[in-house]
């Protein structure tokens, strides 16, 4: 499989990583690891949105440009294979055409489904984070891993699985953490500087009180949700991305089994992101209903034409079948 790799880069001199619209540190991780992996190569590193604020403790983060890279001999995206996530890119009508004709190649880890359209080759494989399928690519095809690639990995993993802490974590991937360590990576800085970016004003601080004020609850509490409004994404998702702010609160209320965070915008567009409990690993379920998709305790997904209310309605509406399913 990792073989796809090599043959990819033959006859390859400028490449261009893309992620999707909802940047994170994985993804972020995954693109910087590879730009460093790659030394021999002209590396663009692109995301059609800029990169969230709280995501800036990633020493590289500034390269990432909004200006797509129409010359590269390949594209390398990294950390999905739906078609949802690129929907930015691909309403674009020269950057469709573009990935419609060149050669791609998508590198992920999420079990959702590969629905892109256009001709591209995958390296698809379910492990906690993107990096890591990076870190084993990289391994099987001898290519070297220096301090900061193995930084960039160790920060993306520790970014997808909170830590080292869920539940998607094996004894591999605390073996690769092991590896990433003696290839210099020192998991003390990452979090020394992951944290002081995560510091809050007293702004965000009273912004922070007044979401916890209106979480909502469905279901006997099972069921926790909290509406992010537009004039709310304006005025603060540049300091701090309130679905970070707030999701991993929701999820730790006593009986929350799942909790969703719902973003609406002016053009009818509606998104979620999804986290649930360990004992309910059906976030990716609940995403896939309304056409996204992730992990089964970290998901997302977005819709159109719709509303808050709406959306709440079907949560109620598909949450309990699928956790009876598990029952």
């Amino acid at each position: 499989m990792y073989n796809i790799f090599r043959e990819f880069l033959k006859d390859k001199q400028k490449i261009c990583i893309i992620q999707a619209e909802n940047p994170d540190g994985d993804s972020l991780g995954s693109a910087i690891a590879l730009d460093y992996i790659l030394d021999d190569k002209e590396i663009t590193m692109y995301c059609p949105v800029d990169i969230p604020q709280y995501l800036h403790y990633f020493g590289d983060w500034s390269r990432v440009t909004n200006e797509f890279d129409y010359r590269a001999d390949g594209y390398i995206i990294v950390d999905t294979a739906a078609e949802v996530l690129l929907s930015k890119l691909l309403e674009d009508t020269a950057i469709r055409n573009r990935l419609y004709t060149a050669p791609v190649l998508v590198i992920d880890h999420h079990e959702t489904e590969d629905d892109l359209q256009f001709a591209h080759e995958t390296i698809i494989e379910v492990l906690p984070s993107c990096t890591q399928v990076i870190y084993k690519i990289a391994q099987a095809c001898d290519l070297k891993i220096g301090k900061e690639a193995a930084d960039a990995i160790f920060q993306g993993l520790l970014s997808d699985t909170l830590g080292l802490t869920s539940a998607s974590v094996t004894a591999e991937t605390f073996e690769t953490a092991a590896d990433l360590t003696r290839l210099g990576a020192n998991v003390s800085e990452l979090e020394d500087k992951r944290r002081e970016f995560m510091k809050k004003s007293p702004r965000i601080l009273d912004y922070k009180a007044d979401l916890i004020k209106r979480i909502e609850y469905s279901l006997d509490g099972a069921l926790a949700t909290v509406h992010i409004p537009w004039d709310d994404i304006t005025e603060y998702s540049q300091e701090y991305n309130p679905n970070v702010l707030i999701l991993e609160e929701m999820r730790l209320v006593e009986g929350v089994r799942v909790a969703v965070a719902i973003k609406t915008y002016p053009d009818g567009k509606v998104t979620g992101k999804i986290r649930t409990s360990t004992d309910a690993p059906i976030a990716d379920q609940v995403a896939g209903y309304f056409g996204g998709g992730g992990h089964p305790f970290a998901a997302g997904f977005r819709t159109y034409d719709t509303s808050y209310d709406e959306v709440v309605r079907e949560l109620v509406h598909i949450v309990p079948e699928l956790l009876g399913e598990i029952a």
